[in-house]
């Protein structure tokens, strides 16, 4: 396995060759300063043991009072090797012999540098032998008294217990050097060892760490590429073996998680997939993120090409809104619905409703935009059956009320027409007069059957006009009139309450007359005989319109679900005119709200906005 050189191991590397260095590096320095001080105590004895043997030799030749041989001694013993000179010094501290020359300002007096190196400290903190520091360089100078002894109370006072001092000083600086000879081939040896030492933690470190947590690197990233079985060896009972059964543990349940994961998300492809309703997933950008197939049939595309792609590229024909539901769910955050147009290749039209939903990411903004498809291709054509049946039930119930409608002014028409005939007939003179009256009554009436009969094609044609200002007076009395007949046949009172004049909205005349025929007729069938049925409208801006009844009332749970499409109370009902007429309304910007109770009666509200005429409201009809 090739070592990579990364972070870890290039620290590493440079902490151990750090730490090799220091602690070699510091085992150099004491070394050197214990192997000098070994070389001085050496020399220190050394020097030291020549000394004394100077003194006895001079402290014989002094008995002997041969001063000659004294100077030639301490010339001497002044050539020895590493010794640089030699002094014999009265107690006054004056020269008398010297192996050198001594030079100017540099006498050997209490006063004198070298001499205060010792005699600074008190006499019993003196050394024998001291390391001093002089313009010729280091030396080991060793100060042997040669004390007054009874042997030399012939030449000396018996009162001085020391007659002078020897002064062997011996070159410290060839100590120095050896000491830094032997410090360099130390260092070399240690360097030697250190690379050695190094190479040797090295190979430790790669074969026994390094080697082993590398496997932990490959193992990770082959379970990164989808090996989610591959597992580091964990052989051992040490550190790195502990953490390798950490690490498959934790790779096991990670393994179990993606599984999971992978499971749950195959699942919900699946389920998404089955759904007829196309769903499609867009970013800011209106890119397509996500399609399950249904979506993918209506676009005409397969996954790996819509993917990524702008849904206005997707199909030109799958969305035929102007208003993109998407750009305003993007644009306000509220979830928008739409009917949009999608046209085929062969030229074949669908319905279809889509609801926009807005996704919000960690930050509360929109990160992206589910688009469901619902296709009610198949709905719409329903309702307009369902609308187009409801409105034939309607106008067959009518059917008696109009006939009994019609039936009145065409009585009328009849019995004056029959006496104008009879008039006409008879021997004695025609009463102009009389005639006339028949002729106008007739007339009338004959005009009132045109006027009931083109209310009755308005209402049976089914479409739809244009909406116009309508006043709710007349309107409210043309359907009380329609619903009479049913009401008198029933035995239920139908009252028509008086508003406020100019009372009018903007509606369809003939859609308004159907939704209010169709909540009085209900009114009417809810009521018993003797029951009574009221029509009114209050109220300016919104206008409300009520239809009240003290027939057998809803039940709270029932009042939930009339206004859905078949759903009826009644036996024989279609179960669609509460619902058609809430569709009518709402068109208009209005709504129908019903009070109810068991056996209390219902009032059935319809709230409309008032007209804006914009200006005097007109007499009449519209």
């Amino acid at each position: 396995m090739k070592l990579r050189l990364t972070g870890m191991t290039a620290g590493l590397a440079i902490g151990t060759t750090a730490a090799v260095v220091v602690a070699c590096g510091l085992g150099t320095y004491v070394y050197s300063l214990h192997h000098f001080q070994a070389l001085l105590e050496t020399a220190r004895t050394t020097a030291l043991a020549q000394s004394e043997m100077i003194r006895a030799a001079l402290e014989h030749q002094m008995m002997e009072n041969d001063r000659s041989l004294i100077g030639q001694m301490i010339q001497n013993f002044g050539k020895e090797r590493n010794v640089n000179a030699v002094a014999l010094l009265d107690r006054e501290g004056r020269a008398r012999y010297t192996s050198v020359s001594l030079e100017p300002g540099n006498d050997l007096t209490l006063g004198s540098p070298t001499c205060q190196s010792c005699h600074q400290y008190p006499p019993d903190q003196r050394a024998n032998s001291r390391v001093i520091e002089t313009r010729g360089g280091t030396i080991l100078r060793t100060v042997i008294p040669i004390h007054n002894k009874e042997q030399c109370h012939q030449c000396h006072d018996p009162n001085h217990k020391i007659n002078g001092i020897l002064i062997v000083d011996v070159n410290a600086g060839q100590i120095r050097a050896e000491m830094n000879r032997d410090l360099r081939w130390m260092a070399a040896g240690s360097g030697a060892l250190m690379l050695l030492l190094i190479a040797a933690i090295g190979g430790v470190v790669r074969f026994f760490v390094m080697r082993r947590l590398q496997r932990f690197e490959t193992t990770a990233r082959l379970i990164a590429a989808g090996d989610l079985d591959r597992r580091v060896p964990a052989d051992g009972s040490d550190t790195v073996a502990w953490l390798a059964r950490e690490f498959n543990s934790m790779a096991d349940s990670m393994s179990g998680l993606l599984g999971e994961v992978h499971e749950e998300r195959e699942r919900l492809e699946r389920v998404i997939n089955s759904i007829d309703d196309g769903i499609v997933v867009l970013d800011t950008e209106r890119k397509v993120i996500a399609a399950n197939d249904a979506f993918l049939r209506r676009a005409g595309h397969v996954r790996e090409t819509i993917l990524g792609s702008s849904c206005r590229h997707v199909s030109p024909g799958l969305c035929g809104s102007n208003d993109c539901p998407t750009l305003v769910c993007l644009s306000t955050g509220d979830r928008q619905v739409r009917i949009c147009e999608r046209r085929t290749d062969p030229g074949q039209v669908f319905w279809e409703e889509v609801h926009s939903s807005p996704i919000y990411g960690p930050s509360g903004r929109i990160v992206q935009v589910v688009e469901v498809w619902r296709d009610i291709s198949q709905r719409r054509a329903a309702e307009a059956q369902l609308a187009e049946s409801h409105r034939l039930a309607s106008l067959g119930m009518l059917a008696s009320g109009f006939s009994h409608e019609l039936n009145t002014p065409l009585a009328t028409a009849l019995t004056s027409v029959e006496g104008i005939l009879r008039a006409s007939r008879s021997d004695e003179p025609p009463d102009p007069e009389r005639i006339i009256e028949n002729a106008r009554i007739a007339r009338e009436q004959l005009l009132r059957c045109g006027g009931i009969t083109q209310h009755f094609l308005q209402l049976a044609s089914g479409k739809p006009s244009p909406t116009d200002i309508v006043d709710l007076e007349s309107t409210l009395a043309a359907v009380a009139r329609l619903l009479a007949p049913t009401a008198r046949d029933l035995a239920v009172a139908l009252e028509v309450e008086s508003i406020a004049a100019g009372t009018r909205v903007r509606v369809n005349d003939a859609e308004l007359q159907h939704v209010l025929l169709n909540l009085a007729l209900n009114a009417t069938q809810a009521c018993k005989a003797g029951g009574r049925v009221r029509l009114g409208a209050v109220g300016n801006d919104p206008v409300h319109i009520r239809i009240t009844d003290d027939g057998c009332g809803i039940a709270p749970d029932d009042q939930k679900r009339i206004f859905e499409p078949f759903v009826g109370l009644r036996r024989g009902g279609t179960g669609l005119g509460l619902f058609l007429s809430l569709n009518f309304v709402r068109r208009w910007g209005g709504d129908i709200t019903v009070k109810s109770a068991p056996g209390a009666g219902s009032t059935f509200e319809v709230t409309l906005p008032a007209a804006d005429t914009g200006g005097a409201r007109p007499e009449g009809n519209p």
